[in-house]
């Protein structure tokens, strides 16, 4: 089996950009980034020292449930999208990360949350998928559990 990592749709960073609302119902904020390291959810690399940023509240789920969390993420204020490709995103640059598999109905599939090596991500997920019920892949922060970007089947 084949992965692929997606990014942010085009349409929802652009109106965040335009200043539409994030989750909580608030206007983004914008930066400018002070040290390297920022995690773009956009184009899925590291937003330099003196690029300018967003920061806003996501909810990387379609409609409010229990499980649809909403944690902080960062954008790059201009970027081009990135990612729907198999190999590991430039900005995953920690030694670790949380994947968790969701079903159809976009709930955490029990049983299936780990934290792995960030090198070992690509396998972790393509054994995940093994389980049918599994539809897409969260990889997510270790340490703060924030949402850097989906896996699915290619």
């Amino acid at each position: 089996m084949t992965i692929r990592f997606i990014a942010l749709e085009i349409d929802l960073v652009q109106g965040w950009r335009d200043g539409r609302p994030d989750a909580n119902g608030q206007p983004p904020e914008r930066g400018i980034t002070p040290a390297d390291g920022y995690p773009c959810r956009h184009c899925l690399r590291l937003i330099a020292k003196g690029d300018a940023y967003l920061t806003l509240a996501h909810r990387p789920f379609p409609a409010l449930q229990p499980y649809a969390e909403v944690g902080p993420i960062f954008v790059h204020a201009a970027c081009a999208r990135g990612g729907d490709d198999a190999r590991i995103p430039h900005f995953l640059d920690s030694p670790r990360y949380m994947i968790r598999g969701y079903g159809a109905d976009d709930r955490i599939v029990y049983g299936t949350g780990q934290i792995v090596p960030t090198p070992e991500i690509p396998a972790a997920a393509e054994r995940l998928f093994e389980n049918t019920d599994v539809r897409y892949v969260h990889v997510r922060s270790a340490s703060n559990n924030c949402y850097h970007c989906r896996i699915e089947r290619a």
